[in-house]
């Protein structure tokens, strides 16, 4: 028993020694440590190496540029901008009248009451009237329409004083990040404005909407209601003419507007003459696709196939018909109904014009001379 207990004590008392022993032996060791310099770190590649040694993070930047003020933009232009509304005539199923509605928008080029609208919103229209901003309703004096399908533009007239006319910018000008407003009649609730950006200041969207004129894109919403309503810039000036928006499911923010600069001359057209004289061929067309080629059983699966020919016309003259595939216009290569179209343009009323067409399986060359178009009937 007693041989026990002296185990024990001796027992305890080696291992206080040793504990003793061991916490001495770390005390110098932590205070050493808390007495180094903090160790410098460098970020290093995946085999050890500095990216860049001396690199110092940036200074934080100064205070944000503030937001133009939009508010100031649309006290400016609301004014100038108006609201249209439409009755269409059409016949049932069962022959009987029926008088369907719409509308959209538009603003005023000339303080004499002469307002810029899409040619959509107002083709057909048996009766148009026009809401100012000062809540005065007009009808429209169907006479003083002028409308171009081609370019979705039109014009109309109303009888009223004190208005503004609406200054027109330059769409070449305009960079991608730009502020713009859209201003219209959206959704037929009165005329509002919403805020974007331009995404793309020249785009084309030319086989889905007819359209051979330059269009801007932009992430201002462009909704039912909105469509020939003015894009303004930072300066309240009339850079575009607010036309479509695209509708998929899966696309937010895109939409387009015809710019000024190439808007302005079929408007002055419009205004000056009632309609735009072009250069004419006289043709119908459609662009030629493997899906096309099939149907029509065509020797090529690319080119401008020809619809139809105006009896008299240019190129009923020059021997083309129904029928023909085009694939050289002018010494250039069309691959779409579009190019032909801007080629036709391109040219001048008077000019010749070489033709390379198929016609079944022979290959032909014809020349044209475009006369002035006709007027719309």
């Amino acid at each position: 028993m007693r041989m026990n207990l002296r185990r024990l004590v001796f027992s305890i008392v080696l291992a206080v020694s040793l504990l003793f022993a061991v916490g001495c032996d770390l005390v110098p060791d932590l205070a050493s440590r808390d007495s180094q310099e903090p160790q410098e770190t460098v970020a290093v590649t995946s085999d050890g190496q500095p990216i860049k040694a001396d690199w110092e993070a940036p200074a934080p930047a100064g205070q944000p540029v503030a937001l133009p003020s939009i508010a100031d933009v649309v006290a400016k232009v609301k004014p100038s901008v108006v609201a249209i509304a439409v009755q269409v005539s059409r016949l049932d199923l069962f022959n009987r009248e029926v008088i369907e509605e719409g509308g959209g928008s538009g603003w005023i080029v000339d303080s004499s009451g002469i307002v810029v609208t899409n040619a959509h919103v107002v083709y057909g229209a048996s009766s148009i009237t026009v809401t100012l901003n000062d809540g005065r309703v007009i009808p429209v004096d169907m006479e003083t329409v002028a409308i171009d399908v081609q370019t979705d533009l039109a014009v109309l007239k109303v009888d009223a004083d004190n208005i503004t006319a609406l200054a027109v910018g330059d769409s070449d000008a305009l960079r991608v990040g730009e502020w713009v407003v859209a201003v219209g009649n959206s959704l037929g609730l009165g005329v509002r404005a919403t805020v974007g950006i331009v995404s793309q200041s020249e785009v084309t969207v030319n086989e889905e909407l007819g359209q051979p004129l330059r269009l801007i894109e932009t992430d201002a919403a462009i909704n039912p209601g909105n469509s020939g309503g003015p894009l303004v810039n930072m300066a309240g000036e009339v850079i575009g003419i607010n036309e479509a928006k695209a509708q998929e499911v899966s696309v937010e923010g895109v939409g387009w507007a015809i710019a000024s600069r190439d808007a302005l001359p079929v408007i002055e057209s419009l205004i000056r003459i009632g309609y735009v004289v072009r250069p004419w061929l006289g043709v119908g067309t459609e662009t030629v696709n493997p899906t096309v080629a099939f149907w029509n059983r065509l020797p090529v699966e690319s080119g401008v196939l020809i619809t139809s020919v105006v009896a008299g016309s240019p190129a009923y003259k020059a021997g083309l018909r129904k029928g023909d595939v085009v694939i050289v216009f002018n010494g250039v290569e069309v691959a779409s109904a579009f190019e032909m179209v801007q080629g036709i343009h391109s040219a001048a009323v008077g000019g010749t014009v070489d033709i390379v067409y198929w016609r079944g399986s022979e290959k032909h060359t014809t020349r044209a001379t475009l006369v002035e178009s006709p007027p719309p009937r």
